[in-house]
C-alpha cells in the first residue's frame, strides 16, 4: 500500500506545525548554548587566527559542531517515537511526551536503532545528493525526510492514523 494522495489541508499543516515545534523545542538548549559556548572558547583562544572577527567565526563553528552532535543525538533518542505516536493517535500531547519516547526506546531498542540508522544514512545521503552530487538541497532533503518518516514508521505500526488525509 502507497502513500495517501498529496494534498493540502488544514489538517496537514496543523500536524507539521506541531512536528515544527517538537523539533524546535529539541533543539532550543543547544541554540541558546550556543553563543556561551563560542564565547568561552573565543576566551580560551582555540581559533589559530589573531584576528578577531576570524577568532570569533572559528568559535561559533567549533561552538556549533560541539553542539550539533548532543542535538542530534537527542533528537534520535525522543523524536522518532514521539512522532510516530503522534502519527498513530493524532493528539499532539504525544509529540512532546519525552518520557514516553524515551520508555519507547528502551521497550523496543532494536526496532530504534535500525529506525536511527536508517535516519542517519538518509540525512548523510540526502545532504551528500545536495553538496557533493549538485542534485540540489530541496531533493537532498526531501529524500532524507522521506527515509525518516519510513524508519520512524517502523516503530508504531498498530492503527497508523494516516496525516495527509
Amino acid at each position: 500500500m502507497g502513500p495517501p494522495a498529496w494534498r493540502i489541508s488544514g489538517r496537514l499543516l496543523a500536524d507539521g506545525f506541531w512536528t515544527a515545534l517538537a523539533v524546535l523545542l529539541t533543539w532550543l538548549p543547544f541554540v541558546l548554548a550556543w553563543n556561551p559556548l563560542a564565547t568561552v572558547l573565543f576566551n580560551a583562544h582555540v581559533s589559530p587566527s589573531h584576528d578577531v572577527l576570524l577568532a570569533d567565526v572559528y568559535a561559533h563553528v567549533i561552538a556549533f559542531f560541539a553542539l550539533a552532535l548532543p542535538w542530534g543525538l537527542v533528537a534520535l533518542l525522543v523524536l522518532p517515537h514521539a512522532t510516530a505516536a503522534f502519527a498513530a493517535t493524532g493528539k499532539p500531547g504525544d509529540l512532546f511526551n519525552f518520557a514516553a519516547a524515551i520508555r519507547g526506546v528502551r521497550r523496543d531498542f532494536t526496532t530504534w536503532n535500525v529506525a536511527a540508522a536508517a535516519i542517519v544514512t538518509g540525512w548523510t545521503i540526502g545532504l551528500a545528493c545536495a553538496g557533493l552530487l549538485c542534485v540540489g538541497a530541496v531533493p537532498g532533503i526531501f529524500y532524507a525526510i522521506l527515509v525518516s518518516a519510513h524508519a520512524a514508521a517502523a516503530l508504531h505500526r498498530a492503527n497508523p492514523r494516516l496525516s495527509a488525509g
